[in-house]
Formats: structure tokens, C-alpha cells, sequence
């Protein structure tokens, strides 16, 4: 890559707006083009003109249904570099909430939510070291699951397809616990059986999620994780 190109991926997030949208499409889903201009607070003009720089750079995806235009991620590894991103950039000393309202939002997200289409959050990080400590997945050299790894996978009816360059697993920096959570085609997998298997609903309106009764027995059972440790 030359400098050039790497400064020009670089000025596609430095625009507050364009900012905002993506990190809202870190919920995984499509999103309108007013749906994300209502979201940053712009005219749906102005998110037009953004968006369309975003889909031209690669950043994001674009769909059509009819008269509907969507919006997404372009890819995995976009939504890691968002992630990672946002990590670096966080406060070591968040600001205050403004209300209420934001205080518990802020706390739901920082409990558990999707990063695009892995868990995160103290979530993630609980789910990530319980597999560890067990043997499923090594951190020492990278983020890589173990034979018993893959194994506790098919236990639990969790199925993935290796295709592309995508990896099995990866370490995605969380932005809230300053850790790795798992990543990549596992991290991805897991989150889809716990969502589809009810261990975890969608809370809110942005990505914060709450794992159920039925998900603290599942990860007690499956992971030794305690119910306190996801709360």
C-alpha cells in the first residue's frame, strides 16, 4: 500500500458523521441511509454525500430492494479495524454520561454486545478466558483454538465452513475492557448459536445484548462461567 492509499482510507473516519455511521453499523445489520442520518443527527443529503465516499473507499457495502437503498460493512475485516479503532481511541477516563438514560445504555453496552457479528464487551472477555482456562483456546501466540477447541465447537452443535481468508479465530481489542475477545469464524458462529438458541436477546437500540437464564445455565454447563460474572 502506498501512502497515499493509506492516507486516504484514513480521511474516510476522520469526518465526525462518517464516524458515527460506522460505528453504528457495528451491529452487523444493513442500515437506510435515513436511518443512519437520523442516527448522527445530519440531513439526508449530507449522509448521502458521506455515504457514497464510504461505499466508493471499500468501507461499506451497498444494497438494493426496490426503491431502498442499504448500507453495511463491507467485510469482517473492516469491522475489526473499526473495533480497534474505536479501542485506541477511548479516554482512559470516559466522560460522565449526561442522563440517566445514557448512564444504563452505556452500562448495557460495556456488559455485553455484538462487535459486527462476535460477542463483546465483559461478555466476550468472560467467554474468551473461560475458554482458555480450559483448554479451547490459546492467547499466548495469537488467538487460536485448540483441538479440544474445535471439539467443544461440534459438542455444543456450533458448526462453522473455512472459506476465504477469513480465520477460525482471532483476538479483537475490546474497547471497553482494553482485552482481546474472540474474533473471526468461531467468534461469529458462537454469537449466531447464542442469539438463535436464546442464550442472549438483543436489548436497546444499539448492540447491547443480555445473556437470559437460559444462556447462564448454557455457559455455566458449557464454559464454568458464573451467572455474577456476566452481570
Amino acid at each position: 500500500m502506498a501512502a497515499s492509499d493509506l492516507a486516504a482510507l484514513a480521511a474516510l473516519f476522520a469526518d465526525e458523521s462518517r464516524a458515527a455511521f460506522v460505528l453504528a453499523l457495528l451491529d452487523g445489520r444493513a442500515w437506510t441511509a435515513g436511518e443512519l442520518a437520523r442516527h448522527a443527527g445530519v440531513a439526508p443529503s449530507t449522509a448521502s454525500e458521506h455515504l457514497g465516499k464510504l461505499v466508493a473507499g471499500g468501507v461499506l457495502a451497498e444494497e438494493r430492494q426496490g426503491r431502498h437503498r442499504y448500507v453495511r460493512l463491507a467485510d469482517p475485516g473492516i469491522a475489526h479495524l473499526v473495533e480497534d479503532l474505536a479501542a485506541r481511541s477511548e479516554p482512559a477516563v470516559p466522560p460522565a454520561p449526561r442522563s440517566l438514560r445514557a448512564a444504563s445504555a452505556g452500562q448495557a453496552m460495556a456488559r455485553g454486545r455484538t462487535c459486527y457479528d462476535h460477542l463483546a464487551g465483559r461478555l466476550g472477555i468472560a467467554i474468551a478466558d473461560a475458554m482458555t482456562d480450559r483448554g479451547l483456546l490459546r492467547q499466548d501466540t495469537g488467538f487460536a483454538l485448540t483441538d479440544r477447541g474445535l471439539a467443544w465447537f461440534d459438542e455444543q452443535g456450533i458448526t462453522f465452513v473455512r472459506k476465504g481468508r477469513r480465520p477460525v479465530a482471532r483476538g479483537c481489542l475490546d474497547w471497553t475492557e482494553r482485552r482481546p475477545h474472540l474474533a473471526g469464524l468461531a467468534g461469529a458462529a458462537l454469537c449466531r448459536h447464542a442469539l438463535d438458541a436464546g442464550w442472549c436477546v438483543r436489548i436497546g437500540s444499539e448492540r447491547a445484548v443480555k445473556v437470559t437464564p437460559a444462556g447462564e445455565s448454557a455457559l455455566r454447563t458449557g464454559l464454568g462461567i458464573t451467572a455474577e460474572a456476566l452481570r
